[in-house]
């Protein structure tokens, strides 16, 4: 292989949006009306992804894959990059082969891990996947930038699995990275669409059973950097709560065949959503046009309390029936309840919303273009961000409060602890955990009260469920008081 065959490129920076299979023709349409002139190609790609059976090669954060298209057949290799809400930053290199086999000597030496044994790696490759797709390909101009869109539909497999793949991506060729949000948000505003952050090398992976269930940890507090300024706090929350929406949107739509795990899945997506919300409220950059969003997006989710209490019945979380021997009949209701709601269906439904592809889109501006001005310290920022949240609270809670009142106080009471998880690392760990326990205690008393609700339609005309409802739901009333009483007792920690 000669110098000439071998093609670097610095860095690879691409934007890349989802869509649903069903609006392909009305996305191409879309293209073609603002950027027909810019047509390049129209051309079907094979592609063959490589790794031991070990997975080395992902274990070093590469992706290997052979390309065929027009007769002709290339190696690339991606080594490890950064995805920044929807902008991919990865290096990658190309070279020019003859056969279906890559030959990792090809790469440059300096790509590889010290140590790492090359010939060892070589002879223990194959073929993990392959993705075959169509590829659309258009070159224009916006701003003062030179971008390729390329889109692409086609299928994913391994073995006898596959699914499918349908993704427009916007790359960067000459420019600025900010020219390609301004060129995706005219069509984003015309098709629905969202942000991606799998690559189709971790689909293909985790379709040939290579890549295990991600699982998330829960966010406590959102990592500021030291010392940081009002706008480095800002972007650090906005770039961990949209790469977690993200996450979790794939953990959930790995999660369709069992709701119960999805009702978790979902809450925390809601709490992703509200965290951006809110920091885009404390730090005055929402917008109108953000702010209808978000709110479209909350009402599409309001079906997350009702799935959250319907997974607490038919958990028997917290041995909600107590002595009851009939349980498991109404665990088993709740299961069939919770069945006849299809997880892939609400998933879609969110994705078919034309605002919620534009929310990401405007928060990943946001975060490339934030040009917040704030002279105030961070650490009394949050201090009046917080006070001003509790004192809502109580605001809203009458001095000897009803069910309805301690459910009406839900979307205050977790905007507070949102606030709590935005700026957490600016306190003690020990003091704010103290602080935080009696109200999140209040919060998880809350949805046990909302699953005696659900539990009380189980019933129907059932008069002794009822009348033990009642009960219950009188003694946990009491709980709840007491958790209030003991939360309003803790000195805040940011005073």
């Amino acid at each position: 292989m000669t110098q000439q065959g071998l093609n670097l490129m610095e860095t690879e920076i691409e934007l890349k949006l989802f869509f649903l299979p069903a609006y392909k023709e009305q996305l191409i349409a879309e293209i073609n009306r603002l950027f027909l002139a810019g047509f390049q190609a129209d051309v079907m790609l094979s592609n063959g992804y490589f790794d031991t059976e070990d997975m080395q090669l992902r274990r070093w954060d590469m992706g290997l894959r052979v390309r065929g298209f027009n007769d002709k057949r290339e190696q690339t290799i991606k080594t490890a990059g950064k995805v920044v809400g929807g902008i991919h930053s990865r290096p990658e290199y190309n070279v020019d082969i003859e056969t279906d086999i890559p030959e990792l000597a090809l790469f440059p030496a300096h790509i590889w891990p010290a140590g790492a044994d090359l010939a060892d790696t070589q002879a223990k490759l194959n073929c993990v996947f392959h993705t075959d797709f169509r590829r659309l390909t258009w070159l224009v101009t916006e701003g003062t930038s030179q971008i390729e869109i390329a889109l692409d539909e086609g299928i994913i497999r391994s073995g006898n699995r596959e699914e499918p793949l349908c993704e427009l991506e916007f790359e960067l060729v000459s420019g600025q990275a900010g020219d390609l949000l301004a060129l995706a948000e005219k069509l984003i505003s015309r098709v629905p669409m969202r942000l991606g952050k799998a690559s189709k090398a971790q689909r293909g992976y985790r379709l040939a059973g290579l890549g295990s269930k991600s699982v998330l940890a829960q966010l406590d507090t959102v990592p500021l950097p030291p010392n940081c300024s009002a706008a480095e706090a800002f972007a650090a929350m906005l770039e961990t709560a949209l790469e977690r929406w993200q996450l979790l949107e794939d953990a959930i739509g790995q999660s369709i065949s069992d709701p119960q795990s999805a009702a978790a899945l979902w809450a925390r997506l809601r709490t992703c959503i509200g965290l951006l919300e809110a920091s885009c409220r404390q730090f005055g950059v929402l917008t109108e046009s953000l702010q209808s969003g978000f709110g479209q997006i909350r009402r599409a989710l309001v079906f997350v309390d009702d799935a959250i209490a319907l997974s607490a019945i038919a958990e028997n979380r917290d041995s909600l029936f107590g002595r009851r021997t009939d349980a498991v009949r109404w665990q088993t209701e709740a299961q069939n309840w919770m069945g006849q709601e299809s997880v892939a269906a609400r998933l879609e439904s969110l994705w078919r919303l034309p605002v919620y592809g534009k929310v990401q889109l405007e928060l990943v501006t946001l975060l490339f273009g934030n040009r917040l001005e704030s002279t105030m310290d961070i650490r009394q920022l949050a201090n009046q961000m917080q006070q001003a949240s509790w004192e809502d609270i109580q605001k809203l809670m009458p001095a000897k409060a009803s069910t309805s009142d301690f459910l009406t106080v839900t979307a205050a009471l977790d905007d507070a602890l949102l606030v709590g998880l935005a700026y957490g690392e600016l306190y003690s760990p020990e003091t704010r955990r103290l602080y935080r326990a009696p109200w999140q205690d209040l919060r998880r008393g809350i949805d046990v009260l909302r699953a005696y609700e659900l539990l009380g339609d189980m019933a129907g005309a059932d008069s002794e469920m009822l009348d033990w409802l009642e009960d219950k739901a009188l003694s946990l009333m009491h709980a709840l008081q007491q958790s209030y009483k003991s939360a309003l007792a803790q000195v805040p920690y940011w005073r």
